[in-house]
């Protein structure tokens, strides 16, 4: 996880949005435009390492910040007068959308294919677009592209371009483009997060305008999904990130690392009236207590990722709503399989059953998430679903670490940090669940930049957090042995097998059922304690309109701002 440092900001933009004529809603099948977390590329977690696309993006909530918000919401304590309506009727045109997001810093990008910072990533989502997208239901979907197909062999795939789209100078796109992206991506000498998940690419063959193929060197029967992150936005031959030119619904305008981002409406984009919006705003802010001061202040008209613990406190305000998303991003804690005591299997799977799965879900998410059982990939086709559900069981877990050689139990240390909201509470309330099971855990805890320097991937027991993706392209970023985070060094080699005849098959159910015993697999000998899923949960003022739940964990609607719109004043 790379770690930027963070400049405050105090917003005082412009006043609240204003609206114009009615237009006509999305037409029914239009695509809308989603950003994929199930295999969005690699990230950065230190200056200049290729990563997998997982991201610390909120701060941890601290007991100040309840106090912050707290006044905020008494000195708020109605409707202001210049409040506007809740949006009724057909989307309209016009105005400014401010949007709130905590993080990033000086070494903010607008470049397509490194974004590391949230606010990164949703400017990427913004101005540029992918050939195929994950849209709010996960499932996978054309967006530059009308259709991808595989070769019988599924090493080479074939992908028609749409024929009406044109980059923001109003140059048309053609396969020409999508050949140089691609080029860009995977250059060897300055490869782009994406690079890691296209190691079984060759080269992409320009057949005309719009048809390319895609030739690979190994089969891959999802390929389609690897093309279908928003780190491979697509841009023209000649693209300079100085000078950002995409296919999104938004141009730049004006660009300040670490603070505030402008774009304009792009009127060259492919779909018919839309956006809706005239200007996008995205704002940064140092954490989240400012972030949610601002809008409750209407300095910002949504904000993305709040504390899970505060939903309940800003609900109470007539003003906001909350987009609450049910996801599968997942905090696991890491057990290193080849180091004791956690080399035994007995004590990897005493201490999944030291787990109170429903209590962790209460007290760290307030509720808001779904309990896991040791899986990831929960929205996977193949996800096994029909293991038995764990549970904590002290009994079992007891037994368990007698047979490993601990009958009077065990110490063992726990590395922690905010890395994501919730996962220092994560770590202390495991640590009391564990007690009953003679498990004694010596909690650690380090700052980010430590726990992501250079010991990251080799602490014994340990955390993480991952967003929503598939099976495959999880697998692929974290349970290899030549993952870039294989975090519990698991290294079983009948798993290896299946995930490449489940990689290279092309019939859906055959390799729906191959993930199930890979997964069947983990669940009983893997190294990670994966005890539920959290929802992402993010705020906005009533009078915008067009957010809806996404499950791909990324915030606002996946930073889905070509299809909101703003009401009219009350």
């Amino acid at each position: 996880m790379h770690h930027q440092s963070q400049q405050p900001l105090e917003p005082n933009p412009p006043g609240a949005p204003g609206s114009s004529s009615s237009t006509p809603a999305i037409a029914a099948g239009s695509p809308n435009i989603g950003a994929s977390t199930g295999s969005p590329g690699a990230i950065s977690r230190a200056a200049g390492a290729i990563t997998s696309g997982r991201w610390s993006r909120r701060n941890v909530l601290g007991g100040s910040m309840a106090l912050g918000v707290g006044a905020a919401l008494t000195a708020c304590g109605g409707p202001a007068p210049n409040q506007l309506a809740t949006p009724t009727g057909q989307p309209q045109h016009g105005g400014t959308l401010r949007i709130g997001l905590a993080g990033g810093g000086a070494a903010d990008t607008l470049d397509a294919h490194i974004p590391v910072s949230t606010t990164d990533i949703a400017r990427v989502v913004s101005l540029y677009e992918s050939l195929l997208y994950r849209d709010e239901n996960f499932e996978l979907k054309p967006l530059l592209a009308t259709r991808a197909t595989p070769s019988s062999d599924a090493k080479t795939w074939t992908v028609e371009l749409r024929k009406d789209v044109k980059f923001h100078d109003g140059r048309p796109m053609t396969g020409r483009d999508v050949a140089a992206t691609f080029a860009r991506i995977t250059d060897p000498d300055d490869p782009k997060s994406g690079a890691s998940g296209l190691g079984i690419l060759d080269n992409v063959v320009v057949i005309n305008d719009h048809l390319v193929e895609f030739r690979l060197n190994t089969p891959v029967a999802t390929f389609d999904d690897s093309i279908g992150q928003y780190a491979m936005g697509i841009v023209p031959e000649d693209y300079d990130p100085a000078k950002p030119i995409g296919t999104g619904p938004f141009k730049a305008e004006s660009f300040t690392p670490g603070q505030r981002s402008v774009f304009s409406r792009n009127e060259h984009y492919w779909l018919d009236n839309l956006p809706y919006l005239d200007e996008l705003m995205i704002l940064n802010f140092d954490d989240s207590d400012a972030m949610i001061n601002a809008l409750l202040s209407t300095q910002v008209d949504a904000i993305g990722q709040i504390p899970l613990a505060l939903l309940e406190v800003l609900d109470t305000d007539p003003r906001i709503d909350i987009l609450n998303s049910e996801t599968g991003m997942w905090m696991p804690f890491t057990m290193r399989v080849d180091k004791k005591p956690f080399d035994d299997v007995r004590v990897r799977q005493a201490f999944r059953y030291a787990v109170d799965r429903e209590q962790m879900i209460e007290q760290v998410l307030s509720g808001n998430g779904t309990v896991g059982n040791d899986l990831y990939a929960p929205f996977d086709p193949g996800y096994a679903e029909k293991l038995p559900q764990r549970k904590q069981d002290i009994k079992k877990a007891k037994q368990l670490l007698a047979e490993a050689g601990y009958p009077d139990g065990l110490d063992v240390e726990l590395v922690t940090a905010p890395i994501q909201a919730g996962a220092v509470s994560a770590a202390q309330v495991f640590a009391q669940q564990a007690k009953d099971a003679g498990i004694n855990v010596n909690i650690r805890r380090v700052d980010t930049t430590t726990f992501f320097g250079e010991n990251y991937l080799e602490w014994t027991f340990a955390q993480d957090f991952w967003y929503t993706r598939n099976f495959l392209p999880q697998a692929n970023n974290c349970a290899l042995p030549d993952s870039p985070f294989n975090e519990t060094h698991f290294n079983n080699q009948k798993f290896i097998a299946l995930y490449h005849e489940a990689r290279s098959t092309t019939d859906d159910k055959a390799r729906n059922k191959l993930i199930a015993e890979a997964q069947t697999l983990e669940y009983n000998e893997g190294g990670y304690i994966i005890w539920g899923f959290s929802n992402q949960a993010d705020a906005y003022q009533r009078y915008v309109a067009g957010l809806v739940p996404n499950r791909t964990g990324l915030a606002l609607s996946g930073f889905d701002f070509r299809r909101v719109w703003l009401g009219g004043r009350a």
